[in-house]
């Protein structure tokens, strides 16, 4: 075959195309195991952070183990239904109409005292955002909060992933006479047990954060009433 010509041109192309892809499509399926694990490790960081447990990729199954007794599903109806917990996607079920959804509950148990955690997803200024609310035994006080995003503004709304943020959420009340409130995200001097102050700068990402925690859940308010 003529080296110069288009023919040979055409086929050492599709050739070498053929054979960069195969390579790549082999090493992504060698990651995958590597990947999913990462996001395991991130996902039990995420939740223990939310009962103010710092803990590393090495130690997340083993601190995630500890911490968390026990962990299941209910439905927007608050009753209980089987499957794994750990496995739903928040963000896929952030699509589906809120009776469908499926809404995940760990149990955890800190200093001897029981806290639930409760994931929540909403959206940002720019993109996707979601964390963990973590209650008292009361399904009332709030223990702990984490936070994070897809892409908002740094040292803007990007801030609710801080601790400067997070910290102050800590004692609030989700319910006001057994009526659900919420959190409310202000702009400056946030007062009594149902508001916490939003970030200077970040109005937009603060009241996201707000509907998002408010939105949930309303979704969990049947399991949260049962005591």
């Amino acid at each position: 075959m003529d080296r110069q010509g288009n023919t040979y041109t055409i086929l050492y192309s599709i050739v070498l195309v053929v054979v960069v892809a195969a390579l790549l499509a082999i090493v992504s399926l060698s990651l995958q195991p590597l990947q999913n694990e990462n996001k395991q490790n991130e996902k039990r960081q995420n939740i223990l952070s939310a009962i103010h447990i710092t803990s590393t990729p090495e130690t997340s199954a083993k601190d995630f183990e500890q911490y968390i007794k026990e962990q299941y599903i209910v439905n927007s109806r608050g009753e209980q239904k089987e499957g794994d917990a750990f496995s739903i996607d928040i963000a896929g079920e952030y699509g589906k109409p809120a009776d469908q959804r499926q809404l995940p509950v760990f149990v955890a148990e800190v200093d001897g005292a029981k806290k639930y955690i409760l994931p929540i997803y909403g959206t940002g200024l720019w993109g996707a955002i979601w964390g963990y609310i973590a209650l008292d035994e009361d399904k009332n006080t709030v223990y702990g909060a984490f936070f994070d995003h897809a892409g908002e503004t740094p040292g803007l709304g990007a801030e609710i992933a801080t601790k400067h943020f997070t910290d102050p959420f800590q004692g609030k009340q989700i319910f006001d006479n057994a009526q659900l409130v919420g959190l409310l995200v202000v702009k400056g001097g946030a007062n009594g047990v149902h508001e916490v102050d939003g970030i200077s700068g970040g109005t937009i990402t603060s009241k996201a954060v707000e509907t998002m925690i408010m939105s949930y859940l309303s979704y969990y308010e049947p399991f949260l009433k049962e005591k």
